[in-house]
C-alpha cells in the first residue's frame, strides 16, 4: 500500500515538474511555477479493434468519464495542442488524465496528430496505454525471433511479476490461464518478448519452446513519456482481460479517478420452504406444468429440502464464509406442515439456524401476480373482463401476500427487510408476450407493503427500472434448473434443451439464433459435473470479474437430493480466491444493497451523459462537482483525506490496494475536495 503511494506522489511531483517547463503557456502574471489542472477524464482513440472497446467498456463500468475520438470517422477532431490542452483562470489545463490508444502509433510516427499528442503527454505526465501492439524497440521490447516467441495463448499460464505485484496489479495473487473453451478455436494471440531498457514487466509467462520468461504486460518509459504495453489481443468478454482491467485503469489514471468497482457475488435461493415440481425424463416435461401434455402432476414426488438439506446449508455457509438469501415462501410452507402431520423438520431447522442467512420475501404462498393466467391453451394468456380489458389480480390481494409473509417472519424472528421483495416468476411484471405491460396494480401494492427493491430477471430486463416508488433489482438466472434435484434429471433435462432434434433433443437450440446445439448429448452420469458445473461457474464467476453487482438466483430444489448447486458456488468461491488477493475480497451484498448499487450508477452514468460532472487535480488536490444530492464515486490512494469545513477526515474504505467510496460534498460544501497523499 505504501509503495503505491509513494508512486502516486511520484507521479505528481512529475507533473508539478512539467508544469514548470510549459511555463510559456501560462497565462501573463501567474506564477512560472504554477501546477497545472489535470481534468479527471480519459481520451479514447478508437480504431474499431476489440481491445480498444475493451479497455472503454472497462472505463464505462467503472465509471470513469471519457471522450471518444473514433479514427472511422471523417468528421472526427482533430488530435491538437488545443484539443488536448487549454488554460483555465490562467492555469494551464490538460482535458485528460490519460490517453488510450489502439497501438504506440494509430496517427504514423512523426505525423502531426502523433506529434501533438506525444508533446502533450510528455508536457503534463499523462500515461498512454498502447491496447495491443507487437513485440519491438519502438515499445521497449526485443523483436519475437530475439529469443522471444508469437502464436496461440489458449491455456497457457501466465504471472503477475513481482513490479505487477508491488503497483497496479497488486490485487491478483499471481498466476492466471489464458481461457481455452474451445480446441477448435484461436481465443488469444500474443508476443512474448524480453524487455530492453526501461521496459518494466507486469505480466510475463515462460518463452514457450525457449527460456526465460517474456512479457505479456508492461510499462515503457522513455523520451519523458510512459507507456503501459499489451502484446496480446482480447476482447471484453474473456476472462484474463478480465483480471487485468483493474490494473489497466488504475495504472493509466495513477490510481485517482472518478468511478469505483468492486467484485461482488450473492445468490438468492428462491422457494424456501415450498416443494418445487420434477422435471419427468420420459415425458420430457414437467408434470403439473399446463403445458405438459399427460402429467397433471398427481403420483410425482415434488423436491423439497429436508432438515439435513437445510443443517447441511448452514454447515456450507459456515465453511466457505458465504452467506445465502433465502428467498422465503412461509405460507406453502404451512400448507405443507398440514398435509404432513402437522410438523415440517425443515422449518425447525432452518428457524433454528435463520440469524445465519439473509433472508427475502417471496409472497406468502408464491402466486402469480400479473393478469389472471387462461391456460386453456398453450402457451397460456391473459383471461379478459367481460367488457374485453384485461384481468389482473388485485392490488389488495397482492399486498396480502407480501404483507401476510412479512409478518410471519417477524413473528418468528427472522433478521427481513420489508423494503426487499422477490416475486414468484418475477411475477406482476411485464411478461412477454402474453404481458406486455406491469399489472396496474402492482405499483400501489408495493407501496402499501413499504416495498423499494423487488426482483427482475436479467435475462429479461437488464436495466432497473421504476414501478411506482419503487425500483427493480435484475437478477442473474443460474443454468440449474429449478425443477430438478438430481444430476441425472439435470442432464436429462439440459440435452432436452440443448440437444438437435436429430439427437432426440426439442430442437430449441436449432431454432434459437442466440443459443448453440450440444455436439452430442450429455451422459446423465456425468453431464452435469463434466460439462454443466464448469461452464455455469465460468458464467457466474464472468459476471463477478466483470464488477456486475446484480445477484443470482436458483431454487431451494437445488439445495435438495444430490445438492446441485453447491458444486458451482464452490467452484466460483475458489476459483476467484485462487486468483485474487487478500485485499481484494468477495463482496456478499444483500438484495437492497445491489439496488441501491444499480441506482447509484445510473445516475452517475445520466450526470456524465449529461455533462453535469467536473473533476479535476492540481497538485494533491481533487476537486469534483456534480448535480446536488449525486452520489459521486471516486478511487484514490490510500491516506487520502476528505476537505470538511473545518479539518479533514479519512476518504473511502479500502479495497485492491486503493481506496473507494460513493460519497458527497461535505456539510455546507458544493464541492467535494479531497486531498491526496
Amino acid at each position: 500500500m505504501a509503495q503505491r503511494a509513494r508512486k502516486w506522489r511520484n507521479t505528481a511531483a512529475a507533473v508539478t515538474a512539467a508544469g514548470m517547463i510549459t511555463a510559456g503557456a501560462v497565462a501573463p502574471g501567474a506564477a512560472a511555477a504554477e501546477a497545472p489542472r489535470i481534468d479527471l477524464k480519459v481520451l479514447v482513440v478508437d480504431n474499431g479493434d476489440s481491445s480498444v472497446r475493451a479497455v472503454a467498456a472497462q472505463l464505462k463500468s467503472t465509471g470513469v468519464p471519457y471522450t471518444t475520438v473514433d479514427l472511422n470517422d471523417a468528421e472526427r477532431p482533430k488530435i491538437t495542442e488545443s484539443f488536448l490542452s487549454d488554460t483555465v483562470d490562467g492555469r494551464p489545463r490538460a482535458k485528460y488524465q490519460g490517453v488510450v490508444l489502439p497501438n504506440e502509433s494509430p496517427f504514423g510516427a512523426g505525423s502531426a496528430e502523433q506529434t501533438a499528442l506525444e508533446t502533450y503527454e510528455r508536457t503534463y505526465g499523462i500515461p498512454q496505454v498502447d491496447a495491443y501492439t507487437w513485440a519491438h524497440p519502438e515499445v521497449g521490447l526485443d523483436y519475437t525471433s530475439e529469443g522471444g516467441w508469437a502464436g496461440t495463448l489458449d491455456g497457457r499460464e501466465a504471472s503477475v511479476t513481482a513490479a505487477g505485484k508491488a503497483g497496479w496489479f497488486g490485487y491478483l495473487d499471481g498466476a492466471f490461464r489464458f481461457e481455452d473453451n474451445s480446441a477448435s478455436v484461436q481465443e488469444a494471440y500474443g508476443y512474448v518478448a524480453r524487455p530492453r531498457a526501461g521496459f518494466t514487466s507486469y505480466v510475463d509467462i515462460p518463452v514457450p519452446g525457449g527460456t526465460g520468461r517474456g512479457s505479456l504486460v508492461g510499462e515503457y518509459a522513455h523520451d519523458g513519456r510512459r507507456e503501459l504495453v499489451v502484446t496480446f489481443a482480447y476482447n471484453g468478454n474473456q476472462q484474463q482481460f478480465r483480471l487485468l482491467a483493474r490494473g489497466i485503469v488504475e495504472w493509466l489514471t495513477q490510481g485517482v479517478h472518478l468511478g469505483r468497482t468492486r467484485n461482488s457475488f450473492a445468490v438468492h435461493i428462491d422457494d424456501v420452504f415450498a416443494p418445487d415440481s420434477r422435471w419427468d425424463t420420459e415425458r420430457d416435461c414437467t408434470p403439473g406444468d399446463f403445458d405438459c401434455a399427460g402429467g397433471d402432476g398427481e403420483g410425482t414426488t415434488p423436491i423439497r429440502m429436508t432438515a439435513d438439506d437445510a443443517a447441511h446449508a448452514a454447515q456450507w455457509q459456515r465453511e466457505h464464509g458465504f452467506t445465502m438469501d433465502m428467498v422465503y415462501n412461509a405460507g406453502s410452507g404451512e400448507e405443507w406442515k398440514t398435509e404432513h402431520g402437522g410438523t415440517d423438520a425443515l422449518t425447525d431447522r432452518l428457524l433454528a439456524d435463520k440469524a445465519q442467512y439473509r433472508w427475502v420475501n417471496h409472497t406468502y404462498t408464491h402466486p402469480f401476480l400479473g393478469c389472471v393466467q387462461d391456460t386453456s391453451t398453450v402457451p397460456w394468456s391473459c383471461a379478459k373482463n367481460a367488457d374485453g380489458s384485461t384481468k389482473y389480480m388485485s392490488r389488495a390481494e397482492i399486498a396480502a401476500q407480501i404483507r401476510d409473509n412479512h409478518a410471519w417472519a417477524v413473528n418468528k424472528g427472522l433478521p427481513v427487510d420489508r423494503t426487499e421483495l422477490v416475486t414468484g416468476e418475477h411475477s406482476g411484471l411485464r411478461t412477454l408476450p402474453q404481458q406486455p405491460a406491469d399489472n396496474p396494480n402492482l405499483a400501489g401494492a408495493l407501496a402499501d407493503t413499504g416495498v423499494r427493491w423487488v426482483a427482475s430477471d436479467n435475462s429479461r430486463e437488464p436495466e432497473q427500472r421504476a414501478i411506482g416508488n419503487a425500483l427493480t433489482v435484475p437478477r442473474h438466472p443460474m443454468n440449474v434448473y429449478y425443477n430438478v434435484g438430481t444430476a441425472a434429471e439435470m442432464a436429462d433435462e439440459y440435452n432436452w434443451v440443448y440437444t438437435s432434434r436429430a439427437d432426440g433433443g426439442s430442437g430449441v437450440c436449432e431454432d434459437n439464433p442466440t443459443s448453440t446445439c450440444l455436439d452430442e448429448p450429455l451422459d446423465p452420469a456425468t453431464g452435469y459435473a463434466g460439462h454443466i458445473v464448469p461452464q455455469e461457474a465460468r458464467t457466474a464467476l464472468g459476471h463477478v470479474l466483470a464488477g456486475d453487482p446484480r445477484p443470482h438466483y436458483a431454487h431451494q430444489s437445488n439445495l435438495a437430493e444430490d445438492r446441485l448447486l453447491y458444486p458451482v458456488m464452490e467452484k466460483v468461491l475458489d476459483d476467484y480466491r485462487a486468483l485474487f488477493a487478500d485485499n481484494t475480497p468477495l463482496e456478499n451484498p444483500r438484495h437492497s444493497a445491489i439496488g441501491t448499487e444499480v441506482q447509484r450508477r445510473a445516475a452517475w452514468q445520466t450526470a456524465l451523459a449529461n455533462g453535469r460532472v467536473t473533476a479535476y487535480r492540481i497538485g494533491n488536490t481533487v476537486t469534483v462537482t456534480a448535480p446536488s444530492g449525486t452520489q459521486i464515486p471516486v478511487t484514490a490512494p490510500d491516506g487520502t483525506q476528505k476537505q470538511l469545513l473545518l479539518g479533514t477526515s479519512a476518504f473511502g474504505t479500502p479495497y485492491a490496494g486503493s481506496r473507494s467510496a460513493w460519497t458527497t460534498p461535505a456539510a455546507l460544501q458544493s464541492a467535494l475536495t479531497l486531498k491526496l497523499p
